[in-house]
C-alpha cells in the first residue's frame, strides 16, 4: 500500500537535494514515493534498487500508541532528504490514525523540532 505523502507536500518540497549519481533522472531533483508497509510496520523509499531501500520502523505499544524506533538510509542516498520524507510520512500517519508516539529515533526527534508548524509535537509522548 502506498502512503500518499507527496500529494500533501507543497510543490517546493517535492524535490530532493541534487541526487547522487546512483539516482536516475535530472540533476534538479527526483520525486520519490513513500510506501507504508502496514503488515511489517514500516515505511520505505526505494531511491535505487530494492536492495537500496530506506526504511523507518515502528511498533505498536498500545491500542493508540506507537514507537517510532529507527530510520535507515543507505549511505549513497544520505543527505538528500530521504529520511525527512520517511519521517513526514510517519508523522502524517499518526495524525491520520489519531495515534500518539514514543520517539526512539534521534533523527525523527530532530525532524519534529525542525518542523514545529506541522504541530507534530502534539503527537509525541514524553
Amino acid at each position: 500500500m502506498s502512503f500518499k505523502v507527496l500529494s500533501r507536500l507543497p510543490v517546493g518540497n517535492l524535490r530532493l537535494k541534487p541526487p547522487p549519481t546512483a539516482f536516475s533522472g535530472s540533476t534538479s531533483g527526483c520525486s520519490l514515493a513513500v510506501k507504508h508497509d502496514r503488515p511489517n510496520r514500516r515505511f520505505t523509499v526505494s531511491p535505487g534498487s530494492e536492495a537500496d531501500c530506506a526504511v523507518l520502523l515502528y511498533r505498536f505499544t498500545g491500542e493508540k500508541e506507537v514507537d517510532l524506533m529507527s530510520t535507515y538510509v543507505p549511505e549513497t542516498f544520505r543527505g538528500h532528504g530521504v529520511a525527512a520524507l520517511l519521517s513526514r510520512a510517519a508523522m502524517d500517519f499518526l495524525i491520520e490514525e489519531n495515534l500518539k508516539a514514543h520517539i526512539s529515533c534521534w533523527y525523527i526527534k530532530k525532524y519534529i523540532k525542525k518542523n514545529p508548524l506541522q504541530r507534530y509535537e502534539q503527537r509525541v509522548i514524553h
